[in-house]
């Protein structure tokens, strides 16, 4: 088959989305397929593969290095027409994403889009909460213009067909437990964050950005270094709010931007990762950590619902308190963490992210084979 997948964020960029969809592509491949890429060029750019169709952007407002598409219809039109794709995955609803649909309408080329981020629930995080309900009925037009709509978990799926989603179709997400490991944790890397072996490394692996609810582990860090003084807590990440963190909290240890072994390093090197956020579509990182022998506190949606079991791989709550609550109890039992540590890794090992490609596969031919199946009985009437 011949897949093309439209995004407006990729590698090496670095955020849930741009990792996510690598990840689908990457799958693809492996299965035999042949996958074409639209993205943005970005701003350090090498020579792009064959494959692969660069388009104009322009910076993501509050987003200092991600960029959006701008429209490419004709584009679009163009390539599809000359080298048609058996169906489309469109990642993205800005503008590019906006234009790969209409496109692949008008060519009758079957279209599965995803629903990767909570655009109505950053509306209430920056500040403008009278703007929810626009970007609610603004993404359930775009992705009711496909013939499926992605999504990563099934409570998801369920709040966006009680809000007049069509084609909301659950697809699980995994992690390479082989990447994410216990057997990564550096107690070189601990010493440059300032820890002995027996001090506490509280964690955050993210965007450091509004819509993650930070100030929530800030005040339970805090409550935690109320218990132990030698306890740092540790940012991986980077964001709009980075800097005034590090002047406001002087004694935090900001590591930036981590990629691939050093991400692993980094995950496996904490001993807690609080993830407070409340508007994840999943959040990526729980599974890593849990990947990582680390004990989570994360509010019990997304990953956490589907994956993360209270008490057993660390504390799925539904309240700031008991946010609060679980990260101060967790932060003075090693024994526990260690048990939910271990506990968390073993349930990790049995997500496969070949059978995500493969059920990626599936959905996609089936849109494919659907379609050829319509024509043909269109040209046998």
């Amino acid at each position: 088959m011949r897949f093309a997948i439209v995004t407006e964020t990729y590698p090496p960029e670095v955020n849930g989305v741009a990792l996510t969809v690598q990840a689908l592509e990457t799958g693809l491949r492996q299965r035999g397929h042949a996958v074409s890429l639209v993205r943005p060029r970005q701003a350090i750019e090498s020579e792009a593969a064959d494959d692969t169709l660069l388009v104009r952007g322009a910076r993501l407002p509050r987003y200092p290095g991600l960029k959006f598409g701008l429209p490419a219809t004709r584009r679009l039109l163009a390539l599809w027409k000359e080298s048609p794709p058996d169906a489309i995955y469109v990642a993205t609803e800005g503008p590019l994403g906006w234009s790969a649909v209409r496109a692949a309408r008008r060519l009758g080329i079957p279209v599965a889009t995803g629903f990767h981020t909570r655009f109505d629930e950053y509306m209430r995080d920056y500040g403008v909460r009278f703007l929810q309900h626009t970007a609610l009925r603004w993404m359930r037009r775009f992705h009711n213009s496909a013939q499926a709509t992605l999504v990563p978990t099934r409570e998801l799926a369920d709040f966006l067909q009680a809000q007049g989603f069509h084609h909301a179709v659950r697809l699980a997400r995994a992690v390479d437990a082989q990447h994410f490991s216990p057997s990564r944790r550096d107690e070189a890397l601990r010493a440059q964050w300032g820890l002995g072996r027996d001090d506490l490394a509280v964690i955050y692996v993210g965007r450091i950005a509004a819509e993650k609810n930070l100030d929530l582990s800030i005040r339970a860090f805090d409550a935690i270094r109320q218990q132990h003084p030698t306890a740092k807590f540790v940012w991986v990440g980077d964001g709009p709010v980075r800097e005034r963190l590090a002047q406001e909290h002087r004694d935090f240890v900001f590591c930036g931007v981590q990629r691939g072994e050093a991400l692993a390093r980094h995950f496996a090197s904490g001993d807690l990762f609080l993830f407070s956020s409340h508007s994840e579509t999943f959040g990526n990182v729980t599974l890593e950590a849990m990947a990582s022998g680390v004990p989570t506190v994360a509010f019990n949606y997304g990953a956490a619902r589907e994956h993360l079991v209270d008490g057993v791989h660390g504390a799925a709550v539904e309240d700031d308190d008991a946010f609060m609550a679980a990260a101060l109890r967790l932060a003075t039992d090693p024994a526990a963490r260690r048990a939910m540590g271990e506990a968390a890794v073993a349930a990790m090992r049995a997500l496969r992210p070949e059978q995500v490609a493969a059920d990626f596969d599936a959905l996609l031919t089936d849109l494919a084979l659907t379609r050829r199946s319509h024509h043909a009985s269109i040209a046998t009437a």
